[in-house]
C-alpha cells in the first residue's frame, strides 16, 4: 500500500497536532512534519518531500495560498478564512480542496482519505478511461456520490469511501471494519452502508461476533 505523505501547517501548535494525529491514526497516510509559519513550511517541504499539504491561510509570516505552487505538493486549505477574495485565490493557485474551521474532524479525515484512494488509484501508467477521470476529480472534491446511495445532509465523500470499501473488499464487511477502513465512526458508516442496502447496491447477512451478538455484515452488489 502506496502511503500519503503529509505535511501540517497550521499558526496554533493545538491545532496542528490535533490534526496530525487524526491523520496519522489513518492507515493510508503518514505525517512528515509540523510548521507554524510559511517559511517553516517551505523548509519542511524541500526536506520531507510531502505528497500533501494541510494549509492554514492565517500564518505569522505570510498567506498560507501564497505557498501554493511553491511546495512541491498539492494542498487542501484548513482555515477560517472565508472570504470570497482569498477561496477564489486559493483555488486559481491549485489547492485541491477547501475547509472551513470549525469542521468535524470526521470532515478532514474523510477528505485527506478520499485525496490518498484517488491518488493510489492514479498510480499506474497505462491507459485511463473518461469516467475515471470523472470519478477522480470527484473524489478529491468531494462530490463524488454513491450510486443511489448519497444520504440528504450528508457527506458525499464519505458516501463514496464506504462504497469503494465496500465495493474493493474481498468479502462481506461490517460497518465496524468499514468504519475502521475509511477512518469515520462506525455509526457513520453504518448510516451509509444502510444507504446502499436500501437503494440494492449492498446485501445484508447477519454474522455473530466473538460476543455473541449479532452484527449485520455487507457484501456489495457490482
Amino acid at each position: 500500500m502506496t502511503v500519503l505523505r503529509v505535511l501540517v501547517v497550521d499558526d496554533d501548535f493545538r491545532v496542528a497536532r490535533l490534526h496530525a494525529d487524526a491523520i496519522d491514526a489513518l492507515a493510508e497516510c503518514e505525517v512528515v512534519g509540523q510548521a507554524r509559519t510559511a517559511a517553516e513550511a517551505l523548509l519542511l517541504a524541500r526536506t520531507q518531500h510531502p505528497d500533501l499539504v494541510l494549509l492554514d491561510e492565517y500564518l505569522p509570516d505570510a498567506p498560507g495560498s501564497s505557498l501554493l505552487g511553491r511546495l512541491g505538493a498539492p494542498a487542501i486549505l484548513v482555515t477560517a478564512a472565508n472570504d470570497t477574495a482569498t477561496v477564489r485565490r486559493a483555488l486559481a493557485a491549485g489547492a485541491v480542496n477547501y475547509i472551513l474551521k470549525p469542521f468535524d474532524l470526521d470532515l478532514l479525515v474523510e477528505r485527506v482519505t478520499a485525496y490518498a484512494r484517488t491518488r493510489a488509484s492514479l498510480s499506474g501508467s497505462g491507459p485511463i478511461e473518461q469516467a475515471e477521470i470523472d470519478r477522480a476529480i470527484a473524489r478529491i472534491h468531494g462530490t463524488a456520490r454513491a450510486e443511489g446511495g448519497g444520504r440528504r445532509g450528508g457527506s458525499e465523500a464519505t458516501a463514496a469511501l464506504v462504497r469503494d470499501a465496500l465495493a474493493e473488499a474481498s468479502g462481506a464487511l461490517t460497518a465496524s471494519e468499514v468504519a475502521e477502513r475509511i477512518g469515520v465512526s462506525r455509526v457513520t458508516a453504518q448510516r451509509y452502508l444502510s444507504d446502499l442496502a436500501r437503494v440494492g447496491r449492498a446485501t445484508i447477512t447477519l454474522a455473530y461476533g466473538s460476543a455473541g451478538r449479532p452484527e449485520h455484515s455487507y457484501t456489495w452488489v457490482g
